[in-house]
C-alpha cells in the first residue's frame, strides 16, 4: 500500500500525546515496561524522559515531534511492514518516521530483544 497525501497530512497533524498512551498499553499488555518504551523512543529520537514529557504536555503534532528530534542515524535500518505499509517505500519523511516508531513499539511488544530493536546486533 502507498500512503495518500491525505494520509500523510493526517499522520503529520496527529498529536504524539494522543498516541503515547496506546504505546504504553500495547507494551505493558505484553509484559514490557514504560522504561523500555522510553528507551526505544529515546534511541530513535534522542529525547530524554523530561523532553518527552514536555512534548506530551505541549500536545505537539508528529510533524513537530520529529522536526525537534535528532533521528538516530541507524533509523533507516528499520524495515518491514507496519499497518500494511512497507516502511522503506514510504516517501513522506514524517509518515516514514511515525512508522519507524510504530515498528519499534511493535517489536518491543512482540518480545524482541532490546539489542535487535535498537539495531545494535
Amino acid at each position: 500500500m502507498k500512503p495518500t497525501p491525505e494520509h500523510d497530512e493526517r499522520m503529520a497533524k496527529l498529536t504524539f500525546a494522543s498516541v503515547y498512551p496506546h504505546y504504553i498499553t500495547k507494551v505493558e499488555k505484553k509484559g514490557r515496561t514504560k522504561v523500555e518504551l522510553h528507551q526505544v523512543i529515546s534511541w530513535l529520537t534522542g529525547f530524554g524522559d523530561q523532553e518527552l514529557q514536555e512534548l506530551i504536555d505541549e500536545k505537539v503534532s508528529f510533524e513537530i515531534f520529529f522536526n525537534r528530534a535528532n533521528l538516530n542515524p541507524n533509523a533507516q535500518l528499520i524495515t518491514g511492514t507496519i499497518c500494511g505499509y512497507r516502511i522503506e517505500e514510504i516517501e513522506n519523511p514524517v509518515t516514514r518516521q511515525v512508522r519507524y516508531l510504530d515498528k519499534l513499539v511493535d517489536e518491543l511488544a512482540k518480545g524482541k530483544k532490546m539489542e535487535k530493536i535498537l539495531r545494535t546486533v
